[in-house]
């Protein structure tokens, strides 16, 4: 059986096989902040916010850590960011069409 899109198990793992190179895990987030001086600008009406600062949030031994970056930084990792993306979205769809194989040759479904 085939998802809705018409992909086979062997198209999304190839596509996997092809994207597999340097990826960062975690989130990227970019945010402005309000700050906690009470005259400062970010707290006029209407507030300028400081920022935007883009920040990699991610698990390390159970925490959670997040580093701020710079936007060289940015830039030079976001091709990572995109191909971490790319292969938990081709991971979910393996993943998905799997379930649907299994569930569908299997004879005692609920």
């Amino acid at each position: 059986m085939e998802p809705a899109t018409g992909r086979t198990l062997d198209q999304i793992a190839a596509e996997l096989a092809a994207a597999a190179g340097p990826a960062l895990p975690g989130t990227l987030t970019v945010r402005s902040y309000a700050c906690g001086k009470r005259r400062c600008r970010c707290h006029a009406d209407p507030p300028v916010l400081h920022g935007p600062y883009a920040e990699w949030t991610r698990k390390i031994g159970g925490k959670t850590v997040t580093r701020r970056l710079t936007p060289e930084q940015l830039d030079a990792w976001q091709p990572l960011f995109d191909n971490a993306r790319n292969l938990r979205a081709l991971l979910t769809e393996l993943q998905e069409l799997t379930v649907q194989i299994v569930d569908a040759d299997s004879p005692h479904r609920p």
